[in-house]
């Protein structure tokens, strides 16, 4: 399933769903005070010789802490053009690439040049390289590490708590961002961590999280990034309205980023006015750099979901694999993946088997070409996962259950390997999908309990289990919750109207 929020660290970094690229920061901004609360709150080393390249890698790590991506890497790739053995600074050009070969080169180039720097940077560039590997116990070791050699780090407790968030440790990630809060007070990096935290972990506390984006915005006023995240807290709140006026906001101050508008398209969605939400999506589309065209064009296409018409997004998401290669983005490849799996969730679950299996087939073999260009067998391994899970959904779904019991059991032998804590949780979502479309319902409860209940169509299957097997009690309040959930992700998408139906 798409991601639910952009992320506020490439922690892990084999995933790049955006790109970013050169881009003039506002004359009007006033940047020793956004210094201040960003790039002048460390405690962690920068190991370079230039002045130069630790002026520019420092003004990276502001715009990247008030999430101007495209500005960030700008100044990423400077402090490398003034030192061209600055390891720290190469890992932050692959964390904010282009491109899947981009971010592998970068990262090797770190990697080549780390003997130089400091332990702290040797540290952040191994955690790098184990999320590429899909190691993710080994992230959260190494985060605990620097944390230990570094404790009255902010930038130290905030990677540890991004990684404790991925892990779904929500409480672990709330603690390590108040002891960030507690030493740096404000950090803004920390307040926008803390409040996604509470806006899209359980257990949520929505007042928590606009409190914590309130304090961002007093820190910066007149930056984007606070309005976006204010916008999300409207949101959760179920003040469309409000939502839709702080996106609005945003976008003025920088009309450049394109993001803000998209943002602005999910709060149409929701609040069923559809052609203003197609509107807000062609217009970023427009604006979009880098790669955000093509990832900001699914979003397009769930109008229709929205709207009711499966077929007429599904058609639009085959014109954007068709077209992909033909709109300059510099990961095409990762745009027809991402779209190509967005045709098949909506095939499987709207029964369009045809679609879902062509989807599926073309898919394959453009994820084999990812996986061998990584050089990575975590990612390997993770693309097979993927194919795996997809094919025992499928096929559950056709009802061809002794299919879906042996691609299911494949999956979990192909995650065994992983040191990651979260890998079965797919595997029990699909025992979920078999037992419950064979209306075995209280074991689709169990399965779907030991799933992602971040997802919010998971969240969606384990209500409608738990209904089914007479536990409505529990089901009812998670129905309510989803019905005015408004953060767009495709599953939720396919099940918003009958959460709200039941609820």
């Amino acid at each position: 399933m798409p991601s639910l929020h952009r992320p506020l660290c490439a922690v892990v970094a084999s995933v790049l769903l955006s790109a970013c690229a050169a881009a003039p920061a506002s004359n009007t901004r006033d940047l020793a005070a956004l210094d201040k609360v960003t790039s002048g709150i460390s405690g962690l080393p920068v190991t370079t010789s230039s002045a130069d390249a630790r002026n520019h890698f420092l003004q990276g790590q502001r715009e990247l802490d008030l999430t101007r991506g495209f500005d960030a890497q700008d100044h990423f790739k400077r402090a490398v053009t003034a030192d061209s053995t600055f390891a720290i600074g190469y890992l932050y050009v692959a964390n904010t690439s282009n491109s899947f070969d981009d971010f592998k080169m970068n990262l090797a180039r770190a990697e080549h040049f780390a003997s130089r720097a400091s332990d702290a940077e040797q540290i952040e560039i191994q955690i790098a390289r184990k999320g590429f590997d899909n190691d993710v116990s080994g992230q959260l070791a190494l985060a605990e590490e620097l944390v230990s050699k570094y404790p009255r780090s902010p930038r130290a407790l905030l990677l540890l708590s991004g990684i404790q968030g991925g892990l779904n440790r929500q409480v672990d990630n709330r603690v390590s961002d108040e002891k960030a809060l507690a030493v740096a007070p404000n950090f803004i990096a920390a307040h926008l961590d803390i409040g996604n935290s509470y806006l899209l972990g359980e257990p949520k506390d929505f007042q928590k999280a606009l409190e914590h984006f309130q304090a961002a915005a007093r820190l910066a006023p007149n930056e984007p990034a606070t309005h976006d995240f204010l916008g999300d807290a409207q949101r959760a709140l179920n003040n469309l309205p409000g939502a839709r006026a702080e996106y609005t906001r945003g976008h003025e101050l920088n009309p450049r980023d394109a993001s803000l508008l998209q943002q602005r398209g999910h709060v149409n969605s929701f609040a069923g006015d559809y052609a203003a939400a197609r509107a807000d999506y062609d217009s970023s589309m427009a604006l979009g750099r880098g790669n955000e065209r093509g990832f900001f064009a699914p979003f397009r296409a769930y109008v229709s979901v929205y709207a009711g018409d499966t077929p007429g997004a599904i058609a639009e998401l085959k014109k954007l694999v068709a077209g992909a290669d033909g709109m300059g983005l510099p990961d095409p490849l990762a745009v027809k993946v991402n779209a190509l799996a967005n045709i098949a969730v909506i095939g499987i679950e709207t029964r369009d088997f045809a679609a879902a299996e062509a989807a599926l087939t073309q898919r394959a073999s453009l994820a084999a070409q990812q996986a061998e260009k990584s050089g990575s067998a975590g990612f390997k391994r993770a693309q097979q996962a993927n194919a795996a899970y997809f094919s025992a959904w499928l096929a559950a779904r056709k009802g061809d259950y002794a299919t879906a019991k042996r691609e299911a059991e494949h999956y979990a032998t192909i995650v065994a390997p992983d040191a990651n804590p979260r890998k079965m949780e797919a595997y029990h979502q699909l025992q979920g999908f078999i037992a419950a479309y064979q209306g075995k319902a209280a074991s689709a409860a169990a399965h779907f309990a030991e799933g992602n209940l971040q997802d919010p169509y998971i969240e969606y299957q384990y209500a409608t289990a738990l209904d089914a097997s007479g536990q409505s009690a529990k089901a009812k309040p998670i129905y309510k919750a989803l019905a005015v959930y408004n953060f767009n992700a495709l599953g939720y998408a396919l099940i918003r109207k009958e959460a709200q139906a039941k609820a």
